[in-house]
């Protein structure tokens, strides 16, 4: 899932319906106008893994610094 306010791509790996899977570079959107994060990003995230019946086992972060923010604990909180 491609976030073009980051330029950040979350993937959801997994083998099938119904298995584990991870999820790699969550984005927490964050409007920099304003200073508020939001979870639109993480929410897809979440429709996806729930709709495909999936058990999230990992969650992993190769890119998170001041301008990704990472909705991992999010993600955490809600799957």
């Amino acid at each position: 899932m491609f976030d073009p306010a980051t330029w950040t791509v979350t993937y959801v790996v997994y083998e099938k319906s119904g298995s584990a899977c991870a999820i790699i570079d969550s984005v927490l959107d964050y409007d920099p106008k304003s200073g508020r994060t939001s979870h639109q990003s993480a929410d897809k995230v979440i429709e996806f893994v729930k709709t495909n019946h999936l058990k999230v086992e990992w969650i992993l972060e190769t890119h998170a610094h001041a301008d990704h923010l990472s909705a991992a604990s999010y993600l955490k909180q809600h799957l």
